[in-house]
């Protein structure tokens, strides 16, 4: 499940990708698919080698392209532990909701784009993630949960003050948005709960076998209640010096 559109980055044989914050790694999978030169970063070493392992299957298996790379580094969004202007796209997705010092970790994502280059970052749309903070205060006080609420425009205002141009966003997840509703409802961690067990069948089924009913109603779900926003930038080429 995507909630990035690689179309839209351009992402493709040779493209420089950096996928900060990778988790379990469905992102640099695709890029990797793409034929990029992809690193999965994470500070999360076990869900890196988990994402490694996958890379070696792929690669075994002729998912990906003999020329693409694929490698795994651990380390802290706030220090990235690379030169300026080494990627040619930058990833962040569902990631800076979980950091306190997300201004920190912006200046990073910028750093390490090259010019000409583009950055997504994707986090919870404001509606759907704010009921779910109403209706459970479990659901984002646990360690390394949630520490706050993104308006896609102020989101918007701290990228594009670190000298990115913004080129647009998307809406995505719609039919994810009740499946968290209902769980914060019943106990974020009941996942037991009938209605839960339920929902979360259905998304499966959903993403496995892409039926065109729920195609069709995700897309129309997703501008009024998508769960995830993805905003879309562009490091300018060329710097003009201050006079």
């Amino acid at each position: 499940m995507l909630t990035v559109d690689f179309d839209r980055l351009g992402i493709g044989p040779s493209t420089r990708v950096i996928d900060v914050g990778c988790g379990a790694g469905r992102h640099s999978f695709e890029a990797y698919r793409r034929g990029a030169d992809v690193v999965a970063f994470d500070q999360d070493v076990a869900e890196l080698a988990g994402v490694e392992t996958m890379f070696e299957a792929m690669a075994a298996a002729g998912e990906a392209p003999h020329f693409a790379t694929a490698t795994v580094t651990a380390g802290d969004a706030l220090e990235l532990p690379f030169p300026d202007d080494e990627f040619d796209c930058v990833i962040a997705s569902e990631v800076l909701e979980h950091i306190p010092s997300d201004a920190r970790a912006i200046a990073e994502l910028v750093r390490v784009l090259k010019p000409g280059g583009r950055l997504v970052v994707t986090v919870p749309r404001w509606l759907p993630e704010r009921l779910c903070w109403l209706f459970s205060e479990e659901y984002h006080s646990n360690e390394g949960g949630h520490v706050r609420i993104y308006r896609a425009s102020d989101l918007r205002t701290q990228v594009c003050t670190r000298g990115l141009h913004y080129l647009g966003r998307n809406h995505v997840h719609a039919l994810h948005a009740p499946y968290w509703w209902l769980k914060c409802l019943v106990g974020v961690s009941k996942s037991d709960h009938l209605l839960v067990r339920a929902y979360h069948r259905l998304l499966v089924w959903d993403m496995m076998s892409k039926p065109g009913l729920t195609r069709v109603a995700e897309s129309v779900l997703n501008p009024l209640m998508g769960k995830s926003v993805a905003l879309y930038f562009v490091k300018p080429a060329v710097r003009f010096a201050q006079r």
